[in-house]
């Protein structure tokens, strides 16, 4: 079969806003919301998600402004490569392959435990030798890669047939979101918000970094540039419209389940179907689930897109194994970097634990995040007269605070946490030196004869 180097370009602000939606409203609201709580800051989460919201908002403009100026399906690597230097665009994309690839992993456990709370309600189960990782005492987590392998061939298909399917999972998600909160404003005990600060300030800043993860999306859009119809309009609308949406929505999903149960019962991976079961909802409690499988299905697939378009852009750089450069002529897709990604992330989402590759996620992205807003600045220094559709008003003043705010939950993150990154990026630079300098060309002088 023949193949061509060329993404279709067929995806509009609508679309981009939508697949922002629906990777950032998954294991953050229906998940990691519940463990933050009971864990780390009690019912003041709802400050926890005004602070990590805060500090994407700068973010957001940053990525925003790089979108408007360069486009590319690379997103951020993308953007770094084109200004400051290869070294450093490898770095970022070993980044944001950290963070795509886990954050899918860490969705799909989700998925995992909210479909076995569904599948309890009609009193079906799954193994505990299949429905866990070794570390709680099962084999494998199997819904987990199911569902990693089942998007994975729906990506293949084609960009515009997964963007239809996650637009549609997307508005499911968000009526299921709505009877949660019309039951919520009716059952809301105030009682339950005491004490409002049981870990007091800390905890407020150590549940930001956590659920700092329920944010991971609308960077991802960035990666769609070379599918976006006019990437320069409508990449900025989609990142910024869909992150303040669901900023929204997190704080106001927050007060609401730490108002109709106690934050300390919500230590489990379907707090949001947990609480409704506990108020006597049992219905409402499986219809959330239905929801939830559907809205973290959302969520991982524009994380898929994200991972395999950063790998693609790497690949034509010379950085990864040029096998990922082809095209399929047919779905316009990169078929086998798709499948081949697809099976290291089914792998890990099957044998690791959720809180682990939750925290590496956050680390990973707040990095990343750093570097974007890092960017921003070297550009608006060094190439001042730089065609940009969109500025981010005020001058540095938002980049330098992105850059202090996302620093500042990275330095609250555990110590664990910042030895797996610091293993994750000496094994990054190693396979730099060793693989990706010596084999580098830029992507403009493959033959697309050549790429197929």
């Amino acid at each position: 079969m023949e193949h061509t180097n060329e993404l279709r370009r067929c995806l509009t602000a609508f679309d981009l806003t939508l697949l922002g939606i629906g990777a950032i409203i998954g294991a953050g609201i229906f998940v990691l919301t519940g463990i933050a709580a009971a864990t780390q800051a009690g019912p003041a989460i709802i400050f926890s998600y005004l602070l990590a919201g805060t500090a994407c908002a700068f973010t957001a403009f940053a990525y925003a402004e790089l979108a408007s100026s360069f486009g590319g399906c690379g997103g951020a690597y993308g953007y770094a490569y084109k200004s400051v230097g290869e070294f450093f665009a490898w770095m970022m994309g070993w980044d944001l392959l950290l963070e795509y690839g886990l954050d899918i992993s860490t969705v799909s456990i989700g998925w995992s435990g909210y479909l076995q709370h569904l599948l309890s309600a009609i009193h079906l189960t799954i193994p505990r030798a299949l429905s866990t990782d070794p570390f709680h005492g099962g084999i494998v987590n199997l819904p987990a890669v199911f569902i990693i392998l089942s998007l994975a061939t729906l990506m293949s298909i084609g960009t515009k047939q997964g963007v239809r399917f996650n637009n549609f999972i997307v508005v499911i998600k968000l009526v299921v979101l709505a009877i949660f909160i019309a039951i919520g404003f009716f059952h809301f005990n105030s009682a339950n918000w005491q004490p409002f600060m049981p870990f007091g300030f800390q905890g407020i800043v150590n549940g930001a970094s956590f659920i700092f993860f329920a944010y991971i999306g609308f960077d991802a859009l960035a990666t769609a540039g070379e599918e976006s119809v006019n990437p320069k309009r409508d990449l900025p609308i989609g990142i910024i419209a869909s992150l303040i949406i669901c900023t929204l929505i997190y704080i106001l999903v927050a007060a609401l389940l730490t108002g109709i149960a106690k934050y300390t019962t919500l230590n489990v991976t379907s707090p949001v179907a947990q609480a409704l079961h506990g108020i006597g909802f049992q219905f409402s409690s499986a219809l959330i689930s239905v929801g939830a499988v559907a809205g973290l299905t959302a969520a991982i697939l524009p994380m898929f897109f994200g991972v395999s378009r950063v790998s693609l852009a790497m690949a034509r750089d010379g950085l990864l194994p040029q096998c990922f450069v082809k095209i399929d002529k047919k779905s316009q897709t990169p078929r086998r970097l798709i499948w081949s990604v697809g099976a290291i992330i089914a792998g890990m989402a099957g044998f690791c634990p959720i809180s682990d590759l939750a925290n590496l996620v956050n680390i990973g992205t707040l990095a990343a995040f750093v570097g974007v807003c890092g960017i921003v600045i070297a550009l608006r220094i060094n190439q001042p007269n730089l065609k940009r559709s969109f500025k981010t008003p005020w001058g540095l003043t938002i980049p330098i605070i992105g850059v202090l705010l996302c620093f500042y939950l990275m330095i609250s993150l555990p110590r664990s946490t910042w030895i797996s990154f610091m293993v994750w990026t000496t094994f990054g630079i190693f396979i730099y030196l060793s693989y990706s300098r010596v084999k580098n060309y830029m992507a403009e002088t493959v033959i697309p004869s050549e790429a197929g």
